[in-house]
């Protein structure tokens, strides 16, 4: 979910049989990633329960995180938010994206850090998008993609269809991760779990689940609460 400290994701930029003719001469992907652009049309936002898992290779050792997330989806421009659950049901961290500015809220030492994406910002949101409202044009833009098949994951009582798409980015410049795994519903434009291959062998692992879709989004509850004696860093 995160680069650096930013967050990032692509904006369309070509026609989807272009880019898919560098892709893959496949069929299903095809039919895949239209799908995709299909519910990209339609998105306008959606809120999930996340459960991470940080494995550090070095010491072996894997960290958890759970919390909140949202995507809004205004005309072209895309926000998100996350809330990290914290002891005694307060956050321990809150995240807001929007406009091109990165917020990272730390209540315990009431800091708040401003990371400006300027330039970069269509290539930091490629990052957001990856599986949240993402059309096939975007993701055949900026990945090299290998299609590794149709898997059912459980969402509540429900089992939803996914493809797993293995992603290799075309930025020669990326250095932070070798490939990212999704498992995206097509039909919504929604990953349901993601796996992000560090370059350093650490991986994170990010599983979505009581999604809620082009639905109502209490933004209270992502609200970063600053006041006058909150410390703020920029960068």
């Amino acid at each position: 979910m995160f680069r650096r400290p930013m967050l990032t994701a692509a904006l369309a930029l070509t026609s989807l049989p272009l880019a898919l003719s560098a892709q893959s001469n496949s069929s299903h992907l095809s039919t895949i990633l239209q799908q995709m652009n299909q519910a990209s049309a339609e998105f306008r936002s959606a809120r999930a329960q996340m459960d991470c898992q940080y494995y550090e290779r070095v010491i072996r050792d894997t960290t958890s995180q759970t919390g909140s997330i949202y995507f809004l989806r205004k005309d072209k421009a895309i926000q998100m938010g996350v809330v990290i659950d914290g002891p005694g049901g307060k956050p321990q961290k809150v995240v807001e994206y929007k406009d091109g500015l990165l917020e990272l809220f730390d209540p315990g030492v009431n800091q708040l850090t401003l990371l400006h994406a300027g330039s970069n910002q269509a290539q930091e949101e490629r990052y957001i998008t990856l599986g949240f409202g993402g059309s096939g044009t975007d993701l055949a833009k900026s990945w090299n993609i290998q299609d590794l098949g149709t898997e059912t994951l459980p969402q509540g009582a429900r089992q939803i269809r996914t493809e797993k798409l293995d992603l290799t980015s075309k930025d020669p410049g990326e250095k932070n991760f070798t490939h990212i795994t999704i498992w995206v519903d097509p039909t919504r434009a929604l990953s349901l779990r993601q796996i992000f291959y560090l370059s350093n062998d650490d991986r994170r692992t990010c599983n979505y689940a009581d999604i809620k879709y082009n639905s109502h989004i209490d933004m209270k509850t992502f609200e970063i609460k600053k006041n006058s004696h909150t410390s703020i860093v920029n960068h």
